[in-house]
């Protein structure tokens, strides 16, 4: 192997290579049948993986001919013995949900699987006031990184007794399981909308979320395109990537340019919206003086409608965002990689 390729190979490497190269299809079918974790293993493998030798792949192939050559091919009770080797792998609760998935049976538990693929911030109003036996019986079927979350989000009271009852859970007969799904049903009935209704996923604010954590460089790709296919959508997520309270991040000279260019009245107006606190980070920026007669003003100015304090902080984001565009100033929201630095 040359440079790129003589780092130690895994088997989650070798798996990488063989899906990589099968047709979409066929390499979409296996991917299908994985568990979130491996899932993820495994994407961050192939994406690892870069250009692909051809020892590497002669490596793989010779691999899996190898171990399948030495492999004996049981015939009798095969979904025993596949059970059996998932519960070695994972333990007998986990083993019993992807056996359901493989050889499922009459009686499934489609609420209790979706609740394995959601994230931290759609499980938490369905454990929300919930048995900790009940809630504990739902973690351990989650990915852990997904369960920690969780159980952060849970009343700081229960947290001990929730993890004593992982620790110490055991076996967990059908009839839990059963009574898992049906407090699930309820509880995305409850939070979605009644009973059968489909989970609502996604949105404006959550597309708006994950551009802003990808970087600008995403931002300059993505909603351009976005604009071309739904220029209201693109709208909705512009209003959410850049909010007032984002203009908090702002260091001090960025918020001098930025109130440079903004009318007093509406200064005031937008300000009055906001604590006393999230007001220093704009007095920060101006002159002893000038903040002290802002902070006079808003006093003088008493009752201000919601609609006139919404008006103003939209304007000023109008303006915040003319100002990162032109280069002006630079919000601290995101984090991708691929961010331009100067």
């Amino acid at each position: 192997m040359n440079a790129e390729t003589s780092i130690p190979f895994d088997d989650a490497d070798r798996a990488a290579v063989m899906v990589m190269l099968l047709e979409d299809d066929q390499a979409a079918t296996i991917l299908s049948q994985l568990e979130p974790h491996e899932l993820r293993l495994l994407g961050e493998k192939m994406c690892a993986l870069g250009e692909i030798q051809p020892e590497v792949i002669a490596h793989a192939i010779a691999n899996f001919v190898d171990r399948t050559e030495k492999m004996g091919m049981i015939v009798h009770d095969r979904v025993g013995h596949v059970r059996s080797l998932m519960t070695r792998a994972v333990g007998e609760i986990k083993a019993d949900g992807l056996m359901e998935r493989i050889q499922p049976t009459p009686e499934r538990a489609p609420n209790l699987e979706l609740a394995r693929w959601l994230t931290p911030k759609s499980l938490m109003p369905l454990v929300k006031g919930e048995h900790p036996q009940a809630i504990a019986v739902l973690l351990v079927q989650l990915d852990p990184e997904v369960a920690a979350e969780v159980l952060h989000s849970l009343p700081t009271e229960i947290q001990p007794e929730v993890v004593h009852r992982i620790a110490t859970l055991g076996p967990v007969s059908p009839e839990a399981l059963q009574m898992l799904e049906e407090l699930l049903t309820r509880k995305i009935g409850e939070c979605h909308g009644g009973a059968g209704a489909a989970l609502t996923m996604g949105g404006a604010k959550e597309a708006a979320d994950i551009i802003n954590n990808a970087g600008k460089a995403m931002e300059k790709r993505v909603m351009p395109e976005i604009t071309k296919l739904d220029k209201i959508l693109a709208k909705e997520i512009e209003s959410e990537m850049f909010k007032f309270e984002h203009l908090f991040v702002l260091n001090a000279q960025a918020m001098g340019s930025l109130l440079r260019e903004v009318d007093n009245d509406s200064l005031i107006d937008a300000l009055k919206g906001i604590s006393e606190e999230e007001r220093e980070v704009f007095f920060a920026a101006m002159s002893s003086r000038a903040a002290d007669g802002v902070k006079d003003e808003i006093a003088a100015r008493g009752r201000t409608k919601l609609a006139d304090v919404v008006a103003a902080q939209k304007a000023i984001v109008a303006i915040a965002r003319r100002l990162s565009a032109e280069g002006t100033i630079v919000f601290g929201v995101g984090g991708g990689g691929d961010d331009e630095y100067v």
